[in-house]
Formats: structure tokens, sequence, C-alpha cells
């Protein structure tokens, strides 16, 4: 499903008699986490036990992430991204999802992680990088 770019809805937004409408319209609401996961795990042809493998996670706690009976740290958000090879625009949507900040290019540590993002790296080359520019790493 192809969504609308952030500048043309706001300048819907902005045109808009009604915001309520317009968010009707729009169906706009909070991104629930779990369903974002199943979402992104449909779409990329994943499944849960080998992403959850592949993130370093517990299994019993990855599970439990994504049926919604835990809150997920940033970090193990994070480890998930990765695990699935997520695009920094679907990181930043499960990070929200999940309650915690975007990526921000202007912190270091999360300037590190996008690039790693942005250019394919593995989990573990980025930590490797935010290591080698003594940031905490992900899997800390």
């Amino acid at each position: 499903m192809k969504e609308p770019l952030t500048e043309d809805l706001l300048d819907e937004l902005l045109s808009a008699p009604d915001p309520v409408k317009f968010a009707g319209k729009h169906r706009l609401h909070g991104r629930d986490l779990p369903s974002y996961l199943q979402q992104l795990l449909d779409e990329k042809g994943l499944v849960r036990p080998e992403v959850v493998r592949q993130a370093g996670l517990n299994p019993t706690f990855g599970y439990q992430i994504f049926v919604g009976q835990r809150k997920p740290s940033r970090n193990k958000l994070l480890q998930l991204a990765f695990a699935m090879s997520c695009t920094l625009r679907e990181t930043n949507r499960i990070l929200r999802a999940g309650g915690h900040n975007e990526l921000y290019c202007k912190d270091r540590r999360d300037a590190i992680i996008i690039f790693c993002i942005s250019h394919g790296e593995t989990l573990q080359a980025a930590d490797e990088q935010l290591y080698a520019f003594h940031e905490q790493t992900i899997t800390e």
C-alpha cells in the first residue's frame, strides 16, 4: 500500500476546515507495534522465529514483543529492524510504534546507525561501527 507523501498530507491538513474529518479520511492513528511487525514479516516474506534468532533475542521475549505482551527497549527494536533488513523509514516506524524516538541524524550514535541501515549493514557490522566510535552498541 503506497502512502501519500508527508508534504502532500501537510498541505491538505493545513487547507482542511476540520482536522477530525482529515484524520478520519486518512485513517490517521497510532501504529500498533505487533501489527506493523507482522506487516513487515508478510511483506518481506520472513518468519518470526528466524527474525528473532537473527536479532539475537531470547525466543520467548521475541514472541512477547510480536504479540504485544512486552514493551521492548529502543535497542531491542533496532535489533529487530536490522534482522528484518528494514529501511530507515521502516526502522523509524518501528521505533515510533514501540513508543520510542526515531533515529536522529544530529545524534552521533543515531547517525552511525542511520549510516549502517542505509548501507544495508548487518547488526554485527553496526555494532562494530558503534564500538569503533566509542558509542554504546545496539546489542550491549
